[in-house]
């Protein structure tokens, strides 16, 4: 193989190996970057590259999340059950969402909630290039810090659909992709009861709950799931204070772990 090699390139002019040379060092130096970009993850039996599900924790934490996309009618309720119990959240809010509700944007993040980032426009990330997912990612996150005067860190995949390039992309920017381990299904119309009975059976140290902002019944749900929540012992905590920073593995269920000697 390697005399092969030498006779390939032994055959090319000047120029040709000049610019096979300048090739290979455009892929080495781009190699180089994204790895520099990335954070130190590593997937544990899996090849396939997946967001943060859910995180390995001792302690009874879980972190509630909203995805913001379309209405604004319960923002304002949503806000004053969680206050009421000293509780903060992450919202995921769509970049022509804070175009139409910036006085809500700012009221989240004024009562101390997390605003991060759920795209632009809802697209379809797996149909966009690389280039196309930063730039996407980037006018969201603009409109978000012009409001609150802080740049998400945290991205959810709009519809929950990713792939390895959108998750690699992702990383790139410095940006942790998330998901959840418990859908509450609220989108669905489901009954405050039917809502609260899927959130509380399946909640377990570590849980990240999606709910959407505007859905139906939602705000009747909430309250009995937070005090339930803290009855069980839980601290209910935003995803950034839940994920693990360094160095992390994710198993196949998307789950994080620290790596050995964190």
């Amino acid at each position: 193989m390697l005399d092969k090699l030498k006779k390939f390139y032994g055959g090319l002019s000047g120029r040709e190996r000049r610019g096979l040379v300048s090739a290979a060092a455009v892929l080495a130096l781009s190699a180089v970057l994204l790895a520099v970009a990335s954070p130190a993850v590593m997937t544990a039996g899996n090849t396939k590259l997946l967001p943060i599900y859910s995180v390995e924790r001792d302690q009874k934490m879980v972190a509630l999340s909203f995805d913001a996309a379309w209405g604004n009618e319960d923002t304002q309720t949503l806000i004053d059950i969680l206050g009421k119990y000293g509780v903060k959240v992450t919202f995921f809010v769509v970049g022509a969402w804070v175009d139409k509700y910036p006085e809500s944007v700012r009221a989240l993040s004024e009562a101390g909630h997390e605003v991060m980032n759920h795209s632009n426009d809802h697209a379809h990330f797996n149909s966009l290039s690389a280039d196309e997912i930063a730039k996407n990612i980037n006018a969201c996150s603009d409109k978000i810090e012009a409001v609150t005067g802080v740049r998400p860190t945290l991205f959810r995949p709009p519809y929950g659909e990713y792939d390895d390039h959108v998750i690699a992309a992702v990383r790139a920017m410095g940006i942790e992709p998330i998901q959840w381990d418990v859908d509450s299904l609220d989108w669905k119309d489901l009954s405050a009861s039917e809502i609260y009975k899927r959130v509380t059976s399946r909640v377990k140290p570590g849980s990240i709950v999606l709910f959407h902002n505007a859905a139906l019944h939602t705000p009747e749900a909430l309250e009995d799931i937070v005090k339930t929540l803290i009855a069980e012992g839980y601290e209910i905590v935003p995803i950034s204070k839940l994920i693990l920073r360094g160095e992390y593995t994710i198993d196949h269920t998307g789950r994080q772990f620290a790596s050995a000697g964190e």
